[in-house]
């Protein structure tokens, strides 16, 4: 059994497990659930890392801090679907791995598009949204650090408070994207290989012929 996350006991119970995310999608029926949501996450973390790449491809100087960006991000999807696909009681080194790589890929992910949305400032919202995602990108490490310091002090509950606060933080991160997608149209345009190759102008005539109305 798990013991209940907000727990005040310091030490477990020999026959409880400590709330930790691993922990708690373990065993059937929750390691399904926990696989499937953490797939669907590293897709949708991989759409959104794809997007901003797209979205600041034309605009921001420093062009490898972009593909690193976005690099380090896809690296770090990877790690979440060998966290949900390989569970910590029956892979523990190949769950450990692909841990390290979520977070700590994951955490410099987050320090990098902090520092790029200050740089970029689209729109001059960048540096309203750099200031939350700065503070976001702070939450975590401070989390990150907390949790493998109360791990080595054997404070398992806390420990995994600050695992839980330290994904949503990161998932609060995620979604500020949002601030800067708006300003954004992103269209995905198939042509038949066959015929001709349309010109930039010819493609979007084609684009707002068969999609009139687009937000």
């Amino acid at each position: 059994m798990i013991a209940p996350l907000g727990s005040k006991y310091r030490k477990i119970n020999g026959s409880f497990y400590p709330p930790y995310i691993s922990i708690a999608g373990n065993s059937p029926p929750a390691s399904c659930i926990f696989s499937e949501v953490m797939n669907l996450a590293a897709f949708v973390g991989l759409i959104i890392a794809v997007l901003r790449y797209l979205q600041l491809k034309h605009i921001i100087d420093k062009v490898w801090l972009n593909v690193g960006s976005l690099v380090i991000f896809s690296i770090a999807c990877f790690g979440m679907t060998l966290v949900g696909n390989f569970q910590l009681f029956t892979q523990k080194m190949i769950h450990n791995i692909g841990a390290f790589l979520a977070f700590g890929l994951g955490m410099l992910f987050c320090w990098a598009q902090s520092y790029i949305t200050l740089r970029v400032n689209i729109k001059n919202e960048g540096r309203k949204a750099a200031i939350i995602r700065f503070l976001l990108s702070g939450s975590i490490t401070v989390c990150m650090i907390a949790y493998f310091s109360l791990m080595s002090q054997r404070l398992h509950m806390q420990a995994a408070q600050c695992q839980w606060a330290l994904v949503m933080f990161f998932l609060i991160f995620l979604g500020t994207f949002a601030i800067e997608f708006r300003h954004s149209r992103f269209d995905l345009v198939c042509t038949d290989d066959s015929e001709r190759p349309l010109s930039q102008g010819e493609t979007f005539s084609e684009v707002s012929r068969y999609v009139p109305d687009q937000l």
